[in-house]
Parts: structure tokens; sequence; C-alpha cells
């Protein structure tokens, strides 16, 4: 495990729900909210830089995941609620604002936090998962099309127990598999070859994810570690719950359809990161979708992981971002 000068982990009462937290640094709040199958630990190359340059740099183990809590409804982990524990961290911090920034699910849910409770979210920064306002496709629908005669990986979560049982056979194995494959070190798929995002009819999501042969550059093996014992402890479930909500989540925010986010903003994206990829439409509506954007990046080379595949890149894009709110 990575070590951080200052940091503090605690867990604090967000609206009766119990959130982990781990932060450094003294000043406003920037509050860093992780994906799947993260941690508060995806942003420890940020942590200490951000609480270098003036502020109080938060993250938080998202409910379902390593030290907060895991309730037990699928329904429970809607974006509402997680938007929710964001709003009572800040709070149970002893603040009445923050700048908000998500990874993978991490940023759908910085982006209805924003939507939702403006008055406390007064910027956010979006990676990897692009913003787009509830429209009249269900989501559902949208990611089985996605599949085409395979089923698309968030199709394939859809079944409780179903993910949660191919994991369970070797978590360390498949969290290996998972990490590498959705990176930039995975080299682009040959001819007629399937990205593991693509599960064949009665497959498993593993059947197509390739290994690295040691040690990433970006991920080290006490990194790897670290997330093996968190899901350990927390299992996977609560994570996977998240993609079971996308339908409930589009009726939730039937009053914010069509909604832009009127907030100074950021997203970062990687070149080689399927959601970036897959998000090129919403990219293209940016300026009506996130009026006050700072500024779109793209990280070359840079897949899924992108806050620990380039650390360096998506600092700067961060620090220059803070520093223009003032």
């Amino acid at each position: 495990m990575m070590e951080i000068d200052g940091l503090r982990r605690h867990d604090v009462d967000a609206f009766g729900t119990r959130i982990h937290v781990a932060e450094v640094g003294e000043g406003p709040i920037v509050l860093f909210v992780h994906g799947f199958p993260e941690s508060w630990y995806s942003w420890r190359n940020q942590l200490p830089v951000v609480a270098e340059a003036g502020w109080r740099a938060v993250a938080i183990d998202v409910r379902g995941y390593g030290s907060s809590e895991s309730p037990g409804d699928i329904d429970a982990y809607r974006l509402v609620h997680l938007a929710g524990d964001c709003v009572g961290v800040v709070e149970a911090l002893g603040e009445t604002s923050a700048v908000i920034v998500g990874h993978d699910w991490g940023s759908p849910i910085a982006s209805a936090a924003a939507r939702l409770r403006s008055d406390v979210f007064t910027a956010v920064g979006l990676l990897s998962v692009t913003y787009d306002p509830r429209n009249e496709h269900r989501p559902s629908e949208v990611f089985r099309a996605m599949g085409g005669d395979d089923e698309f990986y968030i199709e394939y979560f859809q079944e409780p127990g179903r993910a949660e049982t191919e994991i369970a056979e070797d978590p360390a194995r498949w969290l290996e598999g998972f990490y590498f494959s959705a990176s930039g070190d995975n080299p682009p798929p040959a001819e007629g070859e399937k990205p593991m995002g693509l599960v064949a009819p009665g497959g498993r999501l593993a059947d197509r994810m390739r290994f690295p042969d040691g040690p990433l550059d970006w991920m080290s093996t006490d990194d790897l570690a670290f997330y093996v014992d968190e899901f350990a402890r927390a299992g996977f479930t609560g994570g996977l719950n998240r993609y079971r909500c996308v339908d409930l989540d589009w009726e939730d925010l039937r009053a914010w359809h069509g909604a832009p986010l009127h907030q100074p903003s950021l997203y970062v994206g990687g070149e080689r990161d399927g959601p970036t990829l897959w998000g090129a439409g919403s990219i293209a509506r940016y300026p009506r979708t996130l009026p006050n954007l700072y500024a779109s990046v793209v990280l070359p080379g840079v897949g899924h992981w992108m806050q620990q595949e380039d650390a360096d890149g998506v600092n700067a894009a961060l620090l220059g971002f803070l520093a223009s709110l003032g």
C-alpha cells in the first residue's frame, strides 16, 4: 500500500449511512468518488497533490465498498441515494460546499450529486464516463443493443449472483484480469477477437479477459493486494448492485430530463478507454450539456484507470481546473 503523509482515515455518518473517508490537507473540500471495482485508494496519486495545492482532499469508499456500509437491498444503490451519501459526507466534515470529482461509476454519482444539490457541489470533474443528461432511452435497452449477439458486460451484471459466482472462483485473478483488460497496457483485439466487455452467450466475463505478464507500472503487487483485501472484506455485491439500478435511476431522474450541468466542469478521458470511445457523441454535445466546461482532455494511450495509469496527466488537468475556480 502506498503511504500518504498526513492521511487520516475514519468513518462519518452520512445522513444515517456509514461512509469511510480518507483525507489529507486543509482548505476547501475536493470530494473524490471511485467506480467499480475500486476504492478510495484509487485516488492515492491525487490526494497528496491536491492537498499540497491548498485543498482538503477527501476520497470515500462508496457504499457497498471497503469499510463503508453495505445495505442489502438492490435499490439502496440508486444514484439518488449515492448522491445523498456525498452530501452527507460534506456536512459530516463540517462544510457546506465542495468540488466533486468522480471516475467510472463515480462520474454519474458526481454528476447526479451536482444536479440534485448545486448549492453543495459548486464544480464537478468527470473521469472516463461522459456526462449525458437523462433522455428517452431506457438504459437497459441501450445496453442490450450494445451487446449485439453477445451480452454487454453491464447486461451480464444484471442478474443477482451471476457475476458474484464467477468472481468467487478466484477474486484476485479476476481483479487482475479486469484491471489489465480495461487498461491502456492491453493490446487492441486481434482481427475477429472480441473484447472482455462482450460476453458470449452462456459464457463468463473472464472468458475474454487478458492478463499481464507481471506487475504493471501503475499498479504494484502491493496495490493489487490492497484491492483484493478490500473486496475480501466487503464482497462484490454492493458494487454490482449499482449496475442493477440503471433503470431505477432513469425513473428517479425524470424531472432532470435533458438537464445540463451549469457548474464549472472538467472532463478527462483516455484514448483507449471504452467509455470515452462510446461517449464520443456525448462529448460532442458538451457545449450544450456542460456549458461551463473548463476543458475536455483525452489522454493519449491511456485506458480506463486513468488516474492510476497517467497520474501526472490527470493531476495536471485537475490542478488547472481547481486553479481556475479562484
